[in-house]
């Protein structure tokens, strides 16, 4: 039994999970070399190529999906004490 609050969470943090980890990686391919995280220099030290999206960005991404799932546990842990409480059933106690 799902209702929209549980399916919006779901969609939302899978959503930017897949864009951070599979979306990204597969226009960096795409994009061309270099497929590492850090900009490429030569002898130099000068920047000669570096990623179309920043390592930091892709965590981020994948982050804020984590962060969605975490803000529906913390739903999902206190809609059921506030339904117990409001219809009047009592806590079993430590």
């Amino acid at each position: 039994m799902t209702d929209i609050i549980d399916r919006m969470a779901m969609a939302l943090s899978a959503g930017l999970m897949l864009l951070g980890i599979v979306g990204m990686g597969i226009i960096e391919i795409l994009a061309g070399e270099p497929y590492g995280p850090v900009p490429i220099t030569n002898d130099a030290g000068d920047v000669v190529a570096s990623p179309l999206f920043s390592a930091e960005l892709r965590t981020g991404v994948v982050l804020a999906g984590i962060a969605v799932l975490g803000l529906y546990a913390l739903y999902k842990i206190v809609t059921p004490l506030a339904e117990d409480a409001r219809a009047g059933h009592e806590l079993p106690a430590d």
